[in-house]
C-alpha cells in the first residue's frame, strides 16, 4: 500500500485546500446562476495502476466486513459502523470521482488500513478503539436514509470506563469545505486535535454530511452523533456545549437559539447568522425572495429567535478586521432589543482566524459557565418560535400555533408561594402552598409545562392565569412532579391537552417541504406512464437529480422503492416521497382524493384556482392518508438547488408546503421550472382561502 505523507505536511495540504474552496466561495463571481460551478468540485484523474491497487485492498475490506456481518453478535454489529466509515470513505471517493489532490490518495489508503485494522480485530473479539483517548473516529448508522455517518472525537486522557462521573462535552462544529469528502474528513479528525481541547473534556467533531453548515440532514447528523456518544460514554447532560468557527460559528448560532436549553453554552466565531444582510456585505448579493421564501428565512435566520438566548450562555468571538464579524454584529443588535448584551470577544488587528489571547480569553470564559452547568431554575421561561420543528424549551413544549411562520412567543412563570386565608374577625387559616402558573401568549393554540419529579413541595394546590384570565390547574403529585397542558376553544384557554379532531400541524408533522428529509425517508419511482409527456420526463429527471444530489449534498444513498413494491411496512417506516402523477405513480393514485390539492388529466386544481395538467405539476407536502403520523411529499427532495451551494447563507428551505410548477420554463439551478403558485397550508392542513378567487 502506499506510503503515509508525515502529518505536518498533511496538515498543511488540508489548509490549503479549505482556504482555496473557501475563497472561491467569497463574492460577486458566485452571484451569477446561469454559471454556477460544482460543489463538490470535479476530481482529478490518478493513475490507473495506483486506482487498481486502491481498489482491490477496498475490496478486502468490503469482504471483511461483510465476514463480520454475518455474525449474530449484537455486539460485533453495534460496532461494525466503526469499520464502515472508513469502507464508505474508500469507495466513494474512488466511485464518485472524489480525489481533488494527489495526497488524498494517502487519505484512502489509510482509510482502508484502519478498516482491515479493526475489521481484525473484531473478528478476534477485540474493539481497542472504544477504550482509546486522545483522537478517536466512531460511526452510526443514520435514521434518516441508513448510510453510515463518520464523527471524530476528542477523548480526554483522565477517561475511562471504569472510573465514576460524567463529563462535560463540547461539540465543535468545522468551517466550510467544499472538498471536505468523508477521506478526507476522516484523515483530518486522526490527526487534528482543532481550536479547542479544554482538559476533562470529550469533544465532539460532527461530520454534518459535508457543507451544508450543519442544517436539514447535518442538523440531524449533530443530534445523532451526540446521542451515539451519549450511549457510548459517560456524558454530563448539564454540561454540552455549542461551538464552532466560520461555517461552524453559524451552526453554533443556529443550535444556540433553536436547541437553547439542551447547552450550557454556546460560543459561535465568525459564520453568519442570518441570510439578507450577510449576503449583501459578504457575497454583494441583494435577495429579492418570494413571499413564501420571505417567511422561510423566519426557519434559519436567528435574530429572529434571538430572545432564546436567555437559556443559554453565550460567548461570540470575531476577527477585528473579519468581514463575518457582521454575523455577531447583527445578534448584538438583535439581542439588544430583547434587553440584553452580546458578550462579544474580538481578536485585535485579526482577520477570519482566531487570535490566540482573544482564544485564551474564550476558553477561560467558557470554562467558567462549564462550573455551573445548566441553569435550569427559576421555573420561568420567555420563548419564541416560528414553527413547531422547534417548540420546547426547558420544562415549556408549544403544542400549537395559530398560524405558522409567524412570530409566537410564550412568557410564563411557575412560583410556590404560601397563601394566608380569613374571614373577616376570624383568625387565620393555616397557610396554604400555592403553586401558581402567570403565563402570556402571542400566536400559541396549546402549550405544556411539565415540571420532574422532586420539583416542589407535594402539598401544593395549583392555580393558574393566562393572558390575564384566570384558568384551573392541577395539584402537585406526591412526588413533587407538575404537569399541566392548556389549549385554545372558543377564545378561551381550557385545561387539557386539544382535542385531536382532523389534522392539525404539530412537532414533527408541521412543513414544510424540507421537513420530511429530518426523518427516515424513502423515493417512490413510478412505474406507470404520466398522464402528460412533459410531466413524466420532468418527474423522471427531478427524481433522478433528486438521488444524485442527496448523495452528493447529504453524503447518503437515499432509499428508493418502485411504486408496485411499497409494502404497509414502508408506511408505516418512512415518510414516502411520491414522484409522478396519479396515473404514473400508484401510491400517488391510491391518496390522490384524499389531497386538498386535486391533479386529473386535465387540470391541477388549488382551491378555485387551476392550471393545465399538460404543463404543470406539483410539488407539496402533507400527512400521509394511509399513515397520518408520517408525511407524503409529492416530487420534491430537500428545495434549495446548485446555486445555493455556493454559499451555505443561502441553503434555506425555497418551497413552502405546496407549490404549482410550469414545466415549459426548464429546471434549473434554482429552481424546479416555473413556481406560478405556491403557500402554507393552514393550521388544519387546508388551503388557505386567500388562494379563493
Amino acid at each position: 500500500m502506499p506510503h503515509h505523507i508525515p502529518a505536518i505536511t498533511a496538515i498543511f495540504v488540508n489548509f490549503l485546500l479549505v482556504l482555496a474552496a473557501t475563497v472561491r466561495a467569497d463574492g460577486p463571481q458566485d452571484n451569477a446562476a446561469q454559471n454556477v460551478r460544482p460543489i463538490p468540485p470535479l476530481g482529478i484523474e490518478i493513475d490507473a495502476d495506483e486506482r487498481r491497487n486502491l481498489e482491490g485492498y477496498a475490496l478486502l475490506l468490503d469482504e471483511a466486513i461483510a465476514n463480520l456481518e454475518k455474525r449474530d453478535d449484537a455486539r460485533t454489529r453495534s460496532l461494525l459502523p466503526d469499520i464502515q466509515i472508513f469502507a464508505k470513505a474508500a469507495n466513494w471517493a474512488l466511485k464518485y470521482n472524489e480525489i481533488f489532490h494527489k495526497d488524498d490518495i494517502r487519505r484512502i489508503d489509510t482509510c482502508i488500513e484502519t478498516g482491515l485494522t479493526r475489521a481484525a480485530q473484531l473478528a478476534r473479539g477485540k474493539a481497542p478503539w472504544t477504550d482509546a483517548r486522545g483522537l478517536v473516529l466512531r460511526g452510526y448508522v443514520s435514521k434518516i436514509d441508513g448510510s453510515v455517518q463518520p464523527y471524530g472525537l476528542i477523548v480526554p486522557e483522565s477517561y475511562t470506563h471504569q472510573t465514576a462521573g460524567r463529563y462535560r462535552l463540547d461539540i465543535w462544529f468545522h468551517g466550510r469545505g467544499e472538498t471536505l469528502s468523508e477521506a478526507n474528513f476522516i484523515a483530518d479528525r486522526m490527526k487534528n486535535v482543532g481550536q479547542f481541547a479544554p482538559p476533562d473534556t470529550i469533544v465532539l467533531h460532527p461530520y454534518g454530511r459535508y457543507c451544508n453548515a450543519f442544517k436539514l440532514a447535518g442538523e440531524v447528523d449533530v443530534l445523532e452523533a451526540l446521542a451515539d456518544v451519549q450511549k457510548r460514554y459517560r456524558v454530563d447532560e448539564d454540561r454540552i456545549s455549542v461551538r464552532g468557527f466560520s461555517m461552524g460559528g453559524a451552526a453554533a448560532w443556529h443550535f444556540a437559539v433553536h436547541y437553547p436549553s439542551r447547552w450550557f453554552a454556546a460560543n459561535p466565531g465568525a459564520g453568519f447568522s442570518e441570510t439578507p444582510e450577510f449576503l449583501r456585505v459578504f457575497q454583494k448579493e441583494i435577495i429579492e425572495p418570494t413571499p413564501w421564501e420571505k417567511s422561510l428565512l423566519h426557519y434559519y435566520d436567528c435574530t429572529d429567535w434571538a430572545r432564546n438566548i436567555v437559556f443559554c450562555p453565550t460567548i461570540a468571538y470575531s476577527g477585528e478586521l473579519d468581514m463575518q464579524k457582521q454575523a455577531a454584529d447583527i445578534m448584538a443588535n438583535a439581542l439588544a432589543q430583547e434587553g440584553m448584551e452580546l458578550q462579544h470577544i474580538i481578536g485585535p488587528g485579526t482577520k477570519h482566524a482566531y487570535h490566540p489571547q482573544a482564544a485564551a480569553e474564550v476558553e477561560q470564559r467558557m470554562s467558567e459557565v462549564a462550573k455551573n452547568g445548566q441553569n435550569r431554575y427559576p421555573w420561568t421561561a420567555n420563548f419564541a418560535t416560528y414553527t413547531l420543528r422547534y417548540n420546547k424549551v426547558r420544562e415549556l413544549t408549544i403544542d400549537g400555533l395559530m398560524e405558522h411562520w409567524t412570530r409566537a412567543e410564550v412568557e410564563y412563570d411557575v412560583l410556590d408561594s404560601l397563601e394566608y386565608e380569613s374571614a373577616p374577625g376570624e383568625l387565620p387559616l393555616p397557610p396554604k402552598h400555592i403553586l401558581r402558573l402567570t403565563a402570556r401568549t402571542h400566536n400559541v393554540a396549546a402549550f405544556t409545562v411539565k415540571c420532574p419529579a422532586g420539583t416542589f413541595d407535594s402539598r401544593v394546590f395549583g392555580r393558574g392565569k393566562i393572558d390575564d384570565h384566570e384558568v384551573p390547574a392541577p395539584d402537585v403529585k406526591t412526588d413533587g412532579s407538575w404537569a399541566a397542558s392548556y389549549h385554545l376553544k372558543d377564545g378561551e384557554w381550557r385545561l387539557g391537552p386539544a382535542e385531536r379532531d382532523g389534522l392539525r400541524k404539530r412537532h414533527g408533522l408541521q412543513g414544510p417541504i424540507d421537513d420530511a428529509f429530518l426523518d427516515s425517508f424513502l423515493f417512490v419511482r413510478p412505474t406507470g406512464k404520466a398522464q402528460h409527456e412533459a410531466v413524466d420526463k420532468w418527474s423522471h429527471a427531478e427524481l433522478d437529480r433528486a438521488i444524485r444530489e442527496w448523495r452528493r449534498q447529504m453524503r447518503g444513498d437515499a432509499r428508493v422503492k418502485d411504486d408496485t413494491a411499497i409494502a404497509d411496512a414502508d408506511i408505516a417506516a418512512h415518510n414516502l416521497v411520491l414522484w409522478g402523477d396519479p396515473a404514473s405513480n400508484a401510491v400517488l393514485k391510491r391518496i390522490a382524493d384524499k389531497l386538498p390539492i386535486r391533479w386529473d388529466a386535465d387540470k391541477i386544481a388549488v382551491g378555485e384556482q387551476s392550471f393545465p395538467a399538460d404543463k404543470h405539476a406539483v410539488a407539496m407536502i402533507f400527512p400521509n392518508p394511509l399513515n397520518p403520523e408520517r408525511y407524503v411529499v409529492l416530487n420534491s427532495s430537500f428545495t434549495y438547488r446548485e446555486y445555493d451551494y455556493l454559499n451555505n447563507a443561502r441553503q434555506v428551505p425555497k418551497l413552502p408546503d405546496w407549490a404549482v410548477i410550469d414545466l415549459t420554463t426548464p429546471a434549473g439551478p434554482r429552481y424546479p421550472g416555473k413556481i406560478v403558485a405556491a403557500d402554507f397550508f393552514d393550521e388544519a392542513w387546508q388551503i388557505k382561502p386567500s388562494h379563493a378567487r
